[in-house]
C-alpha cells in the first residue's frame, strides 16, 4: 500500500518511481504539475497473479528498451479502466481509453502510457501474471496490445467484476481462497483475449493525432507558468505548426485557446483557495502566464465575467468588493 499524501512533497516522485518498479515493473514516469503530483496504489496477490488498484494524477509514463533490457519480469498486464481518460501506445497501436474499458500489454515491448486526470485523479485495476501462464500463443495475442477491449457486456464484463470484487475483498479472503481467485482470474482473462481473436480483432480507438492531443495538451499544463507559443509546441513535439493546429481544431478548440484556458481554470482554483488569500492577485496571473495585470485582468474578466478580485470575494468571502457584474 502506498499514498503519496502521507510524504513531503519532494519525495513523492522518487517514492512513486521505487514502489511501481517493485508492484508493476521500472518506468520512467514525468509528472503534470510535479510539486503536486498524487498517487496511490495497492499492490495485492493472488497466487501467481497480482491485482493492484491504481490511482495518479496526470502522468506519461514510458517503457524504453533500456529498462527492458535491464530488467524484464515477463508479465502480461490487462488493465480496467476505471476514471479519467487513459491512453497507450504498444506494438505500433494506439489507444484512447474512457472508463469501463480493458486494455492488454506486454512487459517485454516498449510502451508509453498517458493519463488525463483533468484536476483530479484517474483510477484503474490492473491484473498481471507471467506470461507462461496464459494458454495463448504469444504471436495471436501480440494482435490485441494496446486495443480496446470492451467491459460492459460478455466476458470483459465478467472480469471487470471479477477485478473489481478481488480489489473490495481482498483482506478477506483466506490464502489457498486468494490463489484460487488469481487462477480464476487469469483464466477468465484468457477468455475475454481468446473471444476477441476468434472472432473479429477489435480496432484500435484512437488515431495517432488523437494521442498527440493527449499528450500536448499535458505539456501545456506542466508549462502553464512559462511562455508558451504555439510554435515553441509544435518544435518541442518534433511537428510542424500546421500539423499542431489541425490537431487543436480536430478538438473543437485552437492552441492559444487552450492555453489561455487552461490558464485561467488554473487562476480560478488558486483565487478560491483560502490559503493562498496572502498572495496578490496579480501574483496569481503571473504565476500562470499572466506577467502584465492589465492583460490578466481584462483575459479574467472575458473569460469569466468579473475582475479576478470580485472572484475571489465571491468565493471566499474575503471583503466585500461591491456588487458583482454578472457574468
Amino acid at each position: 500500500m502506498f499514498d503519496s499524501s502521507h510524504l513531503a512533497e519532494a519525495d513523492r516522485v522518487e517514492a512513486w518511481n521505487d514502489v511501481t518498479g517493485t508492484a508493476l515493473m521500472p518506468m520512467r514516469f514525468r509528472f503534470v504539475g510535479p510539486g503536486t503530483f498524487g498517487a496511490r496504489i495497492h499492490s495485492m496477490a493472488f497466487g501467481a497473479a497480482h491485482l493492484s488498484a491504481i490511482s495518479y494524477g496526470s502522468v506519461f509514463s514510458e517503457r524504453t528498451p533500456r529498462f527492458i533490457r535491464r530488467s524484464d519480469p515477463e508479465l502480461y498486464q490487462l488493465a480496467l479502466v476505471t476514471s479519467g481518460r487513459q491512453g497507450v501506445e504498444q506494438a505500433r497501436n494506439h489507444v484512447l481509453l474512457d472508463p469501463g474499458s480493458l486494455v492488454f500489454y506486454d512487459s517485454s515491448r516498449p510502451f508509453v502510457g498517458f493519463v488525463d486526470a483533468g484536476t483530479g485523479m484517474a483510477d484503474s485495476l490492473v491484473l498481471q501474471f507471467p506470461k507462461k501462464l496464459l494458454p495463448l500463443p504469444p504471436h495471436r495475442v501480440s494482435r490485441l496490445l494496446a486495443v480496446p477491449l470492451p467491459a460492459d457486456s460478455g466476458m470483459g464484463r465478467l472480469l471487470a467484476q471479477l477485478l473489481t470484487g478481488m480489489a473490495e475483498s481482498h483482506a478477506a479472503y483466506a490464502p489457498f481462497g486468494q490463489v484460487q481467485l488469481g487462477g480464476i482470474g487469469i483464466d477468465l482473462a484468457a477468455a475475454v483475449l481468446s473471444h476477441h481473436l476468434d472472432g473479429p480483432t477489435p480496432t484500435t480507438s484512437a488515431t495517432r493525432p488523437d494521442l498527440l492531443f493527449l499528450q500536448i495538451s499535458a505539456f501545456i499544463e506542466e508549462n502553464l507558468g512559462r511562455p508558451l507559443t504555439p510554435a515553441a509546441i509544435a518544435s518541442a513535439h518534433r511537428i510542424s505548426l500546421r500539423y499542431l493546429q489541425r490537431i487543436f481544431q480536430e478538438q473543437g478548440t485552437t492552441v492559444s485557446g487552450f492555453i489561455r484556458h487552461r490558464r485561467i481554470s488554473r487562476c480560478c482554483t488558486d483565487l478560491a483557495d483560502p490559503a493562498k488569500l496572502s498572495v496578490p492577485v496579480h501574483a496569481i496571473g503571473v504565476r500562470w502566464g499572466f506577467p502584465h495585470a492589465q492583460d490578466f485582468s481584462r483575459a479574467f474578466r472575458k473569460a469569466v465575467g468579473m475582475p479576478p478580485g470580485h472572484y475571489r470575494a465571491a468565493h471566499t468571502g474575503s471583503g466585500r468588493p461591491g456588487r458583482l457584474p454578472s457574468p
